[in-house]
């Protein structure tokens, strides 16, 4: 299996455990422990293989979008429509965010060495 290719899965896999972990958040006891560690794995993991120089601008600008809106649920009055949607959603959103934020770092830190060592 190519490096490319462990990257995709990791995306994969980081996505799906987020969405999951979200979904079912209230049944994760003793496990919860262990689900943002993996996405921060993953997510490095994802920050390391996947992003090209072409795709880092886009990339850089879609994480910080997402990471700035994290945490907004006081915004967004989902759970006075439909009681515990919110909760799933925001959930979901913090997962996200766990596995997003250290692929997001390894980019900037690679893009700044990069830039930096340009003459």
């Amino acid at each position: 299996m190519e490096l490319e290719q462990i990257g995709e899965w990791a995306f994969i896999v980081g996505v799906i455990i987020a969405v999951l972990s979200g979904v079912v958040y209230k049944y994760l006891s003793g496990v919860e422990v262990w689900i943002p560690l993996v996405l921060v794995i993953l997510g490095i993991i994802v920050g390391l293989l996947n992003i090209k120089d072409k795709e880092t601008t886009p990339f850089l600008i879609a994480s910080i979008a997402l990471l700035a809106t994290n945490g907004m649920e006081q915004f967004f009055n989902i759970n006075d429509a439909i009681p515990g949607l919110g909760t799933v959603i925001f959930r979901i959103f913090d997962y996200i965010s766990v596995f997003v934020a250290p692929a997001a770092i390894i980019v900037a830190v690679v893009t700044i060495n990069k830039l930096a060592m340009k003459k």
